[in-house]
């Protein structure tokens, strides 16, 4: 029974699992080339006079960084998409567990589920990775950050650190997500379903603020410490900030998500206001749609701060490869979260299709369903932008306190335009596509299922 669950579930929700093994094979994919990285920057089996070149360049310990955040970053992605697969499928466990399914087949099945989707992703990703970590490889020695005698080397351990980090996190992750709820009665299940869960839960509150704490905490201790200990610090602070969110989700982000819609409220006419009351009624969706991109404007934010606010404080930012490593590494995550966050938004655009189509048949047109659908974008980018930027900022303080003598950071108004401009792009085709898509057919088709 559990197989055929299994099933039934990625038919009927297709795009919510093409969009789990989408963020699988990106996640095996940047962790495999960052492995690769890892070993081919590794002293071992060279000769004395490379191995001090090597060491002496640091290019070791940054790829070490890279790695252990590359890891962190897709345990996040990857468990926070997978969760919102399984929840979108709530009503249907409910349904089941109605009809007679015990706990334990509808554990089995999202694992199912989840094996599915993320085993032939992490294939993928492992040698896409390869593909990924030559380049990045090359680049390194092109910008003098290893020497031109050390050669790449195509590392077989990155499989099972792929597997470990995409496919296990996705089983734990549907597993976890579905453990609560197939052990509620079915009528509650079914309810819960259909009006969404209220409240955090008794874990996922205390570990998110948890996380925020010793966030606070750490970057209160890096204020301490001198400029180049606050700067290899401040990764994790920005991690940590990161979980916090993911986990707080609408407790944290949906006063943010109130603002940012009162404002379009007031700007737009009937669709935004529409718009306003989907954010505020859905917290828990949109909370879903943010998280991701959290990661996008938080990493960007930070590592281009950086280096502007040295430029700007000292007329250089730092060292040419050093810089081209730390930009290599921030487009790597920041465009893996980017796609993640697209990945998530279009996943929760597909599963409204029911609910778009049934605004056609009450009357709505075209043109109104894609304005409120845009003016959510806008308040999903504004609400990143606005959350993303205080934890980035939070994260920069102590480096630039230390460094410069001024927590607050030098960032260009290009910059600025640029970031905002790239959240709001990214949000208005990963919902926009797929709301154009589900226009397209003919509303009572979709409402009816058909």
């Amino acid at each position: 029974m559990s197989t055929g669950l299994a099933r039934a579930a990625l038919r009927a929700h297709r795009p919510a699992f093409i969009g789990t093994a989408v963020a699988a094979l990106f996640a095996a994919t940047v962790v495999s080339a960052s492995t690769m990285v890892l070993r081919s920057t590794s002293t071992s089996g060279l000769p004395a006079a490379t191995r001090h070149r090597l060491t002496e360049s640091g290019v070791g310990e940054i790829a070490t960084v890279l790695l252990i955040g590359s890891v962190y970053m897709s345990i996040f992605v990857v468990a926070s998409t997978m969760g919102t697969a399984v929840v979108q499928q709530h009503r249907e466990l409910a349904l089941v567990r109605s009809i007679g399914a015990r706990p334990r087949q509808v554990r089995r099945a999202v694992a199912g589920q989840a094996l599915a989707a993320s085993v032939p992703a992490a294939l993928a990703g492992f040698v896409l990775g390869g593909v990924l970590a030559r380049v990045w490889f090359t680049g390194m020695a092109e910008h003098g950050l290893v020497p031109a005698e050390v050669p790449f080397r195509f590392s077989w351990l990155a499989l099972p650190v792929c597997v470990g980090v995409a496919v296990v996190t996705s089983a734990l992750a549907a597993v976890l997500s579905a453990l609560r709820f197939s052990l509620l009665r079915p009528a509650r299940a079914l309810a819960e379903a259909t009006a969404g869960r209220r409240g955090l839960g008794r874990l996922r509150a205390p570990l998110g603020l948890l996380a925020v704490a010793g966030a606070v905490a750490l970057s209160v201790l890096l204020s301490r410490q001198d400029a180049a200990e606050a700067s290899e610090g401040a990764f994790l602070v920005l991690i940590l900030f990161c979980v916090g969110a993911g986990l707080l989700g609408p407790r944290l982000i949906g006063p943010a998500a109130w603002l940012v819609s009162a404002a379009v409220g007031r700007l737009g006419g009937a669709s935004a206001r529409l718009a306003m009351v989907n954010v505020r009624s859905q917290p828990r969706r949109f909370s879903a749609a943010v998280v991701p991109l959290l990661l996008v404007v938080g990493f960007g934010v930070t590592k281009i701060a950086m280096h502007t606010t040295a430029e700007h404080h000292t007329g250089s930012a730092g060292t040419t490869g050093e810089v081209w490593m730390d930009y290599m590494g921030t487009g790597l995550y920041a465009g893996f979260a980017a796609i993640a966050s697209a990945n998530t938004l279009a996943m929760i655009s597909f599963e409204r299709r029911r609910d778009l189509a049934l605004l056609r048949v009450v009357g709505s047109q075209r043109r109104q369903v894609r304005a409120m659908a845009a003016w959510e974008a806008v308040v999903v980018a504004g609400t990143a932008l606005l959350v993303g930027g205080a934890i980035a900022l939070a994260t920069l303080a102590p480096i630039l306190s230390t460094a410069f003598g001024s927590a607050v950071p030098y960032l260009p108004g290009a910059v600025v335009a640029g970031i905002a401009a790239g959240t709001l792009l990214l949000t208005l085709a990963a919902t926009g596509l797929p709301v154009a898509s589900v226009l397209r057919r003919r509303a009572i088709t979709v409402v009816s299922g058909t």
